[in-house]
Order: structure tokens, then sequence, then C-alpha cells
């Protein structure tokens, strides 16, 4: 089966090709089959953290929502123990939202960054950016925090603020494969602009997104929008699943959190398999686990809009996940 999918897959969650021969062609089943794989199954026998131990950097004074958002969304989709690393000030916020959340307030701390490392190598992934905001020293500890999962091989997801530090910075995530980048339509530009030095072609955005991968060493992207394109380069899907034309804050948010815990499963199922990159021909991990988390954040919507209409928020899409979870995967 290797080789099965080629550079020019384009794939829908509803099995609809696009620019695609016959025999490269497969259906939604196979996909799905490839997410169900890595969720590692519930039993009497397992012990706290052993289905994830996760961190989420960011959280400041003016932004509390984000990082609460994408914790516990990495939480309610079955990781065990979920982090939020955060400026002082959004502490006592975050804590105020949930009593399940472990929050510590040193993201601008003197010694901050040491004080986070120190965590790192507990932790199975790590999300950069919800909440992060824009200040220099914190973009900075970022960064370094960064650079330090990335020394340790720890899969990370990068999305909102931590996609515009890229755009300052993009030698930081170069070439690490285990990272999945969510930008949107227009940090995507913001980052295809700094990288390729020159403006992405909107017309042909599967082909801007992967020629962006491409230039980032093949790092896994899931540009969001109608449909999320995901590629890593070489493979390229698309999920068009319908989601809700409601498009309140902090969906992206829980996008990233289950997609921060679906992280940890992939790379975990590969090697302890020894799949290497044939699992389900589907190439890395990270297109996996981008993949499932779209199909998720899109059924919640889905879910949460048909209940409640123009008055749906993000809360009540979270409301949704354990729904939503055992509709598509279980």
């Amino acid at each position: 089966m290797r080789g099965y999918f080629y550079t020019k897959t384009f794939l829908n969650l509803h099995g609809n090709i696009v620019n695609m021969s016959t025999e490269c062609a497969t259906n939604s089943a196979v996909l799905l089959e490839a997410v169900k794989s890595i969720i590692p199954p519930l039993t009497y026998a397992q012990h706290k953290g052993q289905h994830g131990r996760l961190a989420t950097i960011g959280g400041c004074k003016e932004y509390t929502g984000a990082p609460y958002f994408a914790a516990i969304s990495a939480l309610k989709i079955g990781c065990d123990l979920s982090h939020v690393f955060c400026t002082k000030d959004a502490s006592p916020v975050i804590k105020s939202y949930s009593p399940e959340l472990i929050v510590h307030p040193v993201l601008d701390k003197n010694g901050g960054v040491e004080e986070i490392a120190s965590w790192l190598p507990r932790m199975h992934s790590v999300i950069i950016g919800p909440g992060l905001g824009r200040e220099s020293s914190i973009l900075e500890n970022t960064k370094a925090i960064i650079i330090k999962a990335r020394d340790l091989n720890i899969p990370l997801v990068i999305d909102a603020d931590g996609v515009y530090l890229l755009a300052q910075s993009p030698e930081v995530i170069q070439g690490y494969t285990k990272a999945i980048l969510t930008p949107n339509i227009m940090e995507f530009k913001l980052l295809y602009k700094k990288v390729l030095n020159e403006e992405p072609d909107l017309s042909q955005l599967s082909d801007s997104t992967k020629k962006l991968s491409q230039a980032l060493g093949n790092v896994t992207i899931i540009n969001k929008g109608a449909s999320d394109i995901i590629t890593d380069g070489k493979t390229v899907l698309i999920n068009s699943s319908e989601g809700s034309p409601r498009r309140c804050g902090g969906q992206g948010d829980l996008l990233s959190g289950s997609m921060g815990t679906m992280t940890f499963w992939a790379h975990r199922y590969y090697s302890s398999t020894g799949v290497g990159d044939d699992i389900h021909q589907l190439g890395q991990p990270t297109m996996i686990a981008a993949y499932g988390a779209s199909l998720l954040t899109r059924k919640c919507a889905n879910l949460a809009f048909a209940k409640n209409q123009r008055s749906m928020t993000t809360t009540d899409m979270i409301g949704e996940i354990g729904y939503a979870f055992r509709c598509l995967f279980e």
C-alpha cells in the first residue's frame, strides 16, 4: 500500500476526490479509521497521566478565555492533566473558570522560562499561543520555550499569536515535523509572506498552503477556513464537513486544544506500533491529529449551532465535545 497517497491528494469528509487519479482514490471511512486507530481505549488498569499531560502556553491580562478554551478542550477529549502557563494577571481569572486546570502564573516572571522548562519533560505535548498577546518580552520567553520543547522532541501545536511569533522568527520552527501550525487566513498570509517573500495565491489556497509547509521543512499546517486545508507538504487533506455559520471567537482554541491531545496520541501510536510513515498511508502522525481535531471541532460547532443558532458561543461547543467525540470516533 506504499504510495497510496500522492502529493496532489485532495479529500473532503464525504470522500469526494479533486485533482486526483482513480488509482489514488479513497474515502472518508479510511480517514476516520486512521483517527480511530490512535485513540487509546479506556480500561480500569490505567493510571492518571497515562493518556496525556498537556501544557498550554498563553494567557495574559487581556486574553484569559483562549487558554482556558484550549486547555479544557484538551481535557474533555481525553487527556488526563491539563496545565496552563500564563502571566500573573491572567492566572486568578483562568483558575476561576475551572478547578480542573493546573495554572502556573510564570510566563512573565523573572526566571519564568526556566521554571516552565523544568515542567516540560513531564509534558506529552504543548500548545503555544492561545491568549498569548504580543508583548515583546512575552514573545521572547515563548520563543525560548519553543526551542526548549524542540530540544526535548515534544509535539507542538502553534496557534493564534504563536503563529504571529513565527511570522517574526520562522527559523524557530523550521524543519520541526512534530509541530502543527493552525493559522487563520490573515495569519497564513503574514507567515507566507515572511517565509517566501511573496504574497500567497489565494485562488490556489491548497497549493499555497502546501508550498509554505515545504518551505518550513514539511511542518504540518492546517489552514483554517470555510474548508480546513491540512498538509505536511506531501499529502493534502481537505475537510469540508459542515460546521456552523456562527463565527464566535474561541473556536480555534477548541481546535488547538483537541489537537494537542490527539497529536500526543498519534505520536504514541506511531512509536508503539512501529508503523512509521505508512499508517493508513497518511504520512506523519501530525496529519492524523490535525484531521481528527478538525472533524471534532466542526462537529461540535454543528451540534451547538443546531441548539443555539445565533446565540451560539464556544462554551456551547465545549459542552458538545463528549457527544461529538462519540458520534465520530466511538
